[in-house]
């Protein structure tokens, strides 16, 4: 496989080249029994814990409000138990890919598609009626342009974001072979755009005139998987910059060993950490809320596919474009190979070993992301 001359891969400072996604002061599970029985609406949470946001956050260009970071008020709770669910109407349906008709597998899918996008628009209505209708280069910043299909794509890591560069790099004419990219490449060599580098009146036109995807994820499968990808895993980066302070501050008496290195923090000082108010460390992209990074409520998007349906929704996006046939979004992981996928069952695992309260208040935390994406309650025993 020949790659096609792009611009130097970023070697510069830790930050430029793991830490893309990392601010300061930032603030289950669909069952087996098929993808329609796992679009039920989730189960309204507890209030959420108060997450102070520092200047710097608080100055950048975004005005959305910060609902995913706040309390949930008794009025939401009701509007949420009183909701209707979004059924999948059967007139409902996408435009057919060029030059293909839809067999009813493809029209089946389409209806779900767009029953989910529904339901994104009632949620938005519903709690995201304050945002700023000015699209800024801040909204778009992690999205990335495709300009032969004409395509933008939202990276939302821990939801195949990797595979799904490396298709886009494809898809550019950059490189022929998804399968013989590396990671390295895919994040840090130069070989696509994001939105938010060009100027405003480009960003609109692409916004208005491009197809634009994005994939998510159930939020506690994600942020496990993150858990499991950068801290149990060598990481010099992560463990530098978010293991120390982490095992700092909610360590009881840490080892010199720890405190130097940042390794071993553990899925329960994680959580500690991410919920706390006052946190050492800002947030990261890996376990920030979907709905911060994609700003859904703000952009409205041809296609929200979901990480546990990926190959059919990914073939369907694929056609929807009219990319090659022989073009498949790839499978494998790129990193850690041996480790065993984030399932159901590893989630269960990992949130066994903090408490129920714990839980619920993870479970706040991304509760806009459920609510949005329309993700089942992960434990029964949270309300």
């Amino acid at each position: 496989m020949r790659l096609k001359k792009a611009s130097t891969m970023n070697k510069g400072s830790a930050g430029d080249l793991r830490g893309r996604g990392v601010w300061y002061g930032s603030s289950l599970r669909q069952s087996k029994g098929g993808l329609q029985a796992a679009e039920a609406n989730p189960v309204s949470p507890m209030q959420h814990p108060n997450v102070e946001e520092n200047k710097q956050k608080a100055a950048t260009v975004s005005q959305e409000q910060d609902i995913g970071s706040s309390q949930i008020t008794k009025r939401q709770r009701k509007l949420l138990k009183t909701s209707h669910q979004i059924t999948h109407s059967k007139n409902v349906s996408l435009k057919s890919p060029p030059g293909s008709a839809l067999d009813e597998s493809l029209s089946n899918l389409s209806t779900i598609l767009e029953a989910r996008k529904q339901v994104l628009k009632n949620m938005c209505a519903k709690y995201k009626s304050g945002i700023s209708k000015s699209i800024t280069p801040d909204h778009v910043k992690y999205m990335y342009v495709e300009e032969k299909y004409k395509v933008l794509y939202c990276e939302v890591p821990k939801s195949g974001c990797s595979n799904w560069k490396r298709t886009l790099i494809v898809l550019s004419g950059k490189a022929s072979n998804p399968n013989n990219l590396k990671h390295e490449q895919v994040h840090y060599g130069g070989y696509l755009k994001t939105l938010n580098k060009f100027n405003q009146k480009e960003i609109m036109h692409r916004l208005q005139t491009y197809k634009k995807f994005m994939f998510v994820r159930e939020p506690l499968d994600r942020v496990v998987s993150a858990y499991r990808d950068k801290f149990e895993n060598p990481n010099d980066y992560y463990h530098n910059l978010f293991g120390k302070p982490i095992i700092s501050k909610y360590r009881v008496a840490p080892s010199a060993e720890a405190l130097k290195t940042g390794n071993g923090v553990t899925f329960k000082e994680f959580v500690q950490y991410l919920l706390d108010g006052h946190r050492p460390v800002g947030m990261d992209i890996h376990w920030e809320q979907m709905n911060k990074l994609c700003h859904p409520c703000l952009i409205d998007y041809d296609l929200i596919g979901k990480f546990e349906n990926m190959e059919e929704e990914s073939n369907f996006l694929l056609r929807m474009i009219g990319a090659p046939d022989s073009l498949k979004l790839p499978s494998f992981k790129d990193r850690n190979p041996k480790d065993v996928r984030t399932s159901k069952e590893i989630t269960e695992r990992y949130f066994s070993q903090v408490s129920l309260m714990e839980r619920q208040k993870v479970y706040d935390f991304y509760y806009m992301d459920y609510l949005m994406f329309n993700y089942s309650k992960p434990f029964n025993d949270l309300y």
